[in-house]
């Protein structure tokens, strides 16, 4: 994939030397995210504007250099992405007048954008981020794809100039960005496990959101981001076997369209249903055989499983055992992530990242099928939640179920159908309130228990609730369906956030494009638009995905638990406290002012007796101590007072 960053000037704030600056702030830009794009780079500086690129080879690999521009050289673009249907947009482009002088891709969007204008997003199918400098409009625009797989994010910097880039590396590179930690961040981040858009970890840089734009038009004035693409959520009426033959089509179309590529391509194997269905479906349209790639570690290895495929389909399958460790690991995140990213997941994505860079330079992975499918258990639960909210009355449920909650003892490590205190609490609330318990890490009181007293005075009443409580809302409008409004949350929230973070910044960090067929925005369209009860049956979610499945993966692997790409926690944890009292009780955190650290230290010990599980806030805990570190040893870095860290 790439990676690209600009400078633009705003009106009435070009002063002193903005444009003879520009140059090395881009080249220092575009140097924190070589890793990005290791084949090349490329630049563009003219008065008020400057585009950056790291480029890595995937499409074209003569005629692909960036920023790239159209005949007459007056449309400039940086890309980071794939536009999967270009071939077919081609020819619609060559008769409105249009010249090509590549196969690229990226040449296609800047023929779009001439033709069509901000619209041309409505005609692009793929994921990308982009900017486009338009010297006879005098204007820049920037986007992002419809799910949120290819970042970006921007700033207004103190010097009058707007900046963006892929990574958030490329910006806090920059010697003139403030670097203040936003304290609805840190509170955010320990709620979910990451900071969701548009915030980032700094006060002073946004992410743009999925599926959103932006025109910075000739008076030079930074608009709010425009939001071009909305995920459908009205039911569309469809029998079991219908739709069987039309997902299978849709699987077809989404894997054959990701296989383009001059360079080496393969796919992730977890042995799970998701990547099985895209290996499938990829090997029987490769004339080659396919590499896969599969990582075995403690707490999840799926090798066996995931042999049983490549064996079937005569892969060229790539297998290793690896070792983690998770102390270690956690303080490797913010050179990965840029900022504090909680999904421990992360840690054993990376290895497989690793190994199919060996051999390939891209990869297609199974992300999306729970997201489209309702296959998560809290969609389930979700779906039965409410039921029972609109079965009892909203004052009865408050009277009843919530003292009860309260009432009824935690029972963590009882047997599941003791453990009633979550249901209880769940279904007192309202369904927004109660699907963010399902999402939620470290609850409202275990936040606040950790934080310092500055931190807790500067959040003054955030929620990260609200963010849910939002999106539910907007669902609402169109649609009462409990679990279709479940998936649309996560499809905004949890997916960008957490799942395509994730893999973004993994395959990145060792050069690899990862591709994930099933978020194909028409396949994501359609399957979110299908009747709940093709999607779930029973206790079981998935249902009409594993029905077109079965003529290609084995039962066995579609009819188990979930697993994937994680791991347990507690046991290494707890393993490794003293490394624990030493990282969390430490320097960074001590000198951030914004932890308790006699909280942290009673949570060490607890968890370090057997008695309590602290696992995930002390997983997010170390993730968050080697941001601090890491932020530390870096130049310009932010003071780590409270009053100046959080002002």
């Amino acid at each position: 994939m790439c990676g690209l960053a600009g400078l633009f000037r705003l009106a009435g704030k070009g002063r002193g030397n903005l444009d003879t600056d520009a140059g090395a702030d881009l080249r220092r830009m575009t140097d924190a995210m070589t890793h990005r794009g290791p084949d090349g780079d490329g630049f563009l500086v003219e008065p008020g504007v400057a585009l950056g690129h790291r480029r890595l080879v995937i499409i074209d690999p003569e005629g692909g250099h960036q920023p790239m521009f159209n005949e007459d050289g007056s449309v400039a673009i940086v890309f980071n992405g794939c536009i999967y249907n270009h071939l077919d947009l081609r020819p619609e482009l060559e008769a409105l007048g249009h010249r090509f002088a590549s196969r690229c891709d990226t040449e296609v969007i800047v023929h779009a954008w001439e033709a069509w204008g901000p619209a041309c997003l409505e005609r692009l199918a793929g994921m990308f981020a982009f900017a486009i400098w338009d010297r006879n409009r005098n204007c820049l625009f920037l986007a992002r794809d419809r799910l949120g797989k290819k970042p970006l994010h921007y700033a207004t910097l103190p010097d009058g100039r707007f900046a963006f880039a892929s990574e958030l590396s490329g910006l806090t590179a920059l010697p003139t960005l403030p670097r203040r930690i936003d304290p609805a961040a840190v509170d955010d981040f320990f709620a979910y496990g990451f900071v969701p858009e548009p915030a980032t970890i700094w006060r002073d840089i946004r992410k743009l959101p999925a599926a959103h734009s932006m025109l910075i038009g000739p008076d030079r004035i930074v608009p709010a981001p425009a939001c071009y693409w909305r995920i459908p959520l009205a039911e569309q009426a469809m029998a079991e076997a219908e739709a069987v033959r039309a997902l299978d089509a849709h699987l077809v179309r989404a894997v054959r369209a990701r296989l383009i590529a001059d360079v080496p391509l393969g796919a992730f194997l977890s042995g799970g249903v998701d990547s099985s269905a895209v290996v499938a479906v990829a090997a029987g349209l490769k004339a080659q055989p396919l590499d896969t790639f599969t990582i075995g570690f403690f707490g999840a290895d799926e090798r066996p499983l995931s042999e049983q495929v490549a064996t079937r389909y005569h892969t060229a399958h790539h297998s290793e055992a690896a070792t983690v460790d998770y102390i270690a690991a956690a303080r490797a995140q913010a050179a990965v992530y840029g900022e504090p990213f909680g999904d421990h997941s992360s840690v054993p994505t990376l290895r497989v990242c690793e190994l199919a860079r060996r051999d390939a330079t891209v990869a297609l992975s199974g992300d999306g099928g729970d997201e489209i499918f309702a296959g998560y258990r809290r969609h389930r639960w979700h779906r039965i939640a409410e039921t029972a909210r609109r079965t009892l009355p909203a004052a009865a449920r408050k009277r009843l179920l919530a003292p009860l909650a309260r009432a009824y003892p935690k029972l963590d490590r009882a047997p599941r159908w003791l453990r009633a205190k979550h249901t209880l609490t769940e279904i007192s609330l309202d369904a927004a309130a109660g699907y963010y318990r399902t999402l939620c890490k470290l609850h409202h009181d275990q936040r606040r228990a950790l934080f310092s007293p500055a931190l807790r005075a500067a959040l003054d009443g955030h929620d990260p609730a609200e963010q849910v409580a939002a999106l539910m809302a907007e669902a609402e409008t169109e649609t009462d369906d409990p679990v279709r409004q479940a998936q649309f949350v996560d499809l905004r929230h949890y997916l960008p956030g957490d799942i395509l973070t994730k893999v973004d910044r993994a395959g990145m960090a060792h050069s690899l494009e990862v591709r994930a067929p099933l978020l194909d925005h028409t396949l994501v369209e359609w399957a979110v638009s299908l009747p709940t009860a093709l999607k779930l049956r029973g206790a079981s979610g998935k249902h009409i995905f594993k029905q077109a499945l079965a003529p290609r993966v084995p039962g066995a692997l579609l009819h188990r638990p979930k697993q994937g790409f994680a791991a347990a926690l507690a046991a290494p944890l707890r393993a490794g406290s003293p490394r624990l009292r030493e990282r969390l009780l430490g320097p960074a955190m001590q000198e951030s002012g914004l932890f308790d650290a006699d909280a942290v230290a009673a949570m060490i010990e607890a968890h370090a007796s057997g008695g309590s599980d602290h696992s995930q806030a002390l997983w997010q805990l170390l993730v968050f101590e080697g941001f601090l570190a890491r932020e530390a040893a870096l130049p310009g870095a932010a003071p780590r007072v409270p009053e100046t860290a959080l002002s």
